[in-house]
């Protein structure tokens, strides 16, 4: 068997001001070309992880213990310099939000071809040329167009397909992808969510998608990690974890969750008794719903 892309084994990590626990011993593997969906409600931590996996958290957050390996070299330990060109070259991120994400006050095809210019040394005609190969790939017409274009003068999805096609531009090994859809009208979040699948089977690529949303899992991920309070709950393939779920606060977040193919079922509120015994497990008392 292959060595996974990405290996996060005992990943903790504290507050430095309050010194209370963000994640608690957080273990995933990837596999290439596979999509590992990192799912939980807001405050969960699965945005903390992407950031430790990407050597971007803030200061005020401590990594206590455990190990971040991609393709064997523990991130955690490597100085700035490598891990930076390590990132740029073989490790992406498509953001949660196109218009924060890219720079108003530049055009596209300079923040397109920034990264190949980097990182490949191409002049700006092959910079340039890849940057329409890739815009076209993920269905933008008219290109040259967008190329010459600012960020506000292109819609929410087209914005997010740039940001998409730009992930890609150097051919990583990983993306990170943090809630890419979450901005974004249901008829083009399932448009993006297909793109990103087609994008990644073309290229071979791995992906981390973090996400609170349990239909975009069943749609892109082949593997998913539950977690609650910084702590996996449940980890599984996409299939086992929707269809069959062992712990009984997955089986509750699937029941508050609407179903297309349920439409007269009700939506259950996750039962306090679950929280409650997930924060007795963590020694914590006195949350609710």
């Amino acid at each position: 068997m292959n060595p996974p892309v990405l290996a996060l084994s005992n990943l903790s990590a504290i507050s430095d001001r309050d010194r209370a626990p963000i994640l608690r011993n957080v273990s995933l593997e990837v596999a290439r070309g596979q999509t590992c969906g990192l799912v939980g409600e807001s405050g969960a931590g699965k945005s903390t992880v992407a950031k430790a996996i990407l050597g971007i958290l803030p200061r005020t957050i401590r990594v206590t213990g455990g190990e971040v390996k991609f393709e064997g070299a523990d991130l955690l330990k490597m100085k700035t310099g490598p891990l930076r060109r390590l990132i740029g070259e073989r490790i992406a991120l498509i953001p949660q939000d196109p218009m924060t994400a890219l720079n108003p006050a530049r055009r596209i095809g300079a923040q397109m071809t920034d990264g190949p210019r980097l990182w490949r040394g191409l002049d700006a005609a092959a910079a340039r040329a890849l940057a329409l190969r890739l815009l076209d790939e993920v269905h933008i017409r008219e290109p040259g167009r967008v190329l010459r274009s600012f960020p506000h003068e292109l819609s929410g999805g087209m914005r997010q397909r740039v940001l998409i096609a730009a992930a890609f531009a150097l051919e990583p090994r990983l993306i990170v992808a943090d809630e890419p859809t979450t901005a974004l009208d249901v008829t083009v979040q399932k448009q993006i969510l297909r793109l990103i699948r087609n994008m990644q089977s073309a290229h071979g690529t791995s992906v981390v998608f973090v996400t609170h949303d349990l239909g975009v899992v069943a749609q892109i991920c082949d593997h998913v990690t539950l977690l609650f309070a910084g702590r996996v709950i449940e980890t599984g393939s996409a299939s086992q974890l929707l269809d069959r779920p062992a712990h009984p606060y997955t089986r509750a977040l699937l029941e508050a969750c609407p179903r297309y193919d349920r439409p007269n079922a009700g939506l259950r509120p996750i039962p306090e008794s679950v929280i409650a015994d997930l924060y007795a497990e963590l020694g914590q008392s006195g949350v609710t719903t």
